[in-house]
């Protein structure tokens, strides 16, 4: 049985907790997936997004429940962020900046030294979170979502890891 985040769970004091995503996840993320952006991904490609070390994903947990997620492709020296979901109880307070924050933190510490994605333009929400965190507009793709709407094409210029902060040495 896969938990959800319930209007309950999502009033609690307690701040859902930071993991990486893995294979064991699969349901939670199905389900999550589902919820929030109507089955974007299939099965088979949430097994590939979940086994391939270039393509890290984070999740806040609340026990057992997966209340909100974030994905990206490493490729060379990009993050291509392919997927952000919160669960409806849980949107609006914080959680998909601190996703973002973290899954940008851990491309750099892989080397990543951009980041990109494409959201939809009637998505007010996301795009001002995206450009709370400095993301800019680089340019649209047309006719780009299922629906006909338009994305735009945002870029990041990453902070520099530290390697002293890699546990190398």
């Amino acid at each position: 049985m896969i938990s959800e985040c319930t209007e309950a769970s999502a009033t609690a004091a307690v701040q859902p907790e930071l993991r990486p995503l893995a294979a064991p996840h699969l349901q939670a993320c199905l389900a999550l997936d589902r919820r929030c952006l109507g089955g974007l991904w299939s099965a088979d490609q949430w097994e590939q997004e979940l086994a391939d070390e270039r393509r890290p994903g984070l999740g806040l947990w609340h026990g057992e429940a997966l209340c909100a997620m974030a994905c990206g492709w490493l490729v060379v020296d990009e993050l291509h962020i392919t997927l952000v979901a919160v669960d409806q109880p849980w949107q609006r307070r914080g959680l998909g900046r601190r996703l973002l924050a973290a899954l940008l933190a851990r491309a750099a510490e892989l080397g990543a030294a951009h980041a990109t994605l494409e959201v939809a333009t009637a998505n007010q929400a996301a795009l001002a979170l995206y450009r709370s965190l400095g993301f800019s507009d680089a340019g649209i793709r047309r006719a780009y979502y299922r629906d006909g709407g338009d994305a735009l094409i945002q870029w990041l210029r990453l902070p520099e890891s530290d390697p002293r902060d890699q546990g190398c040495g």
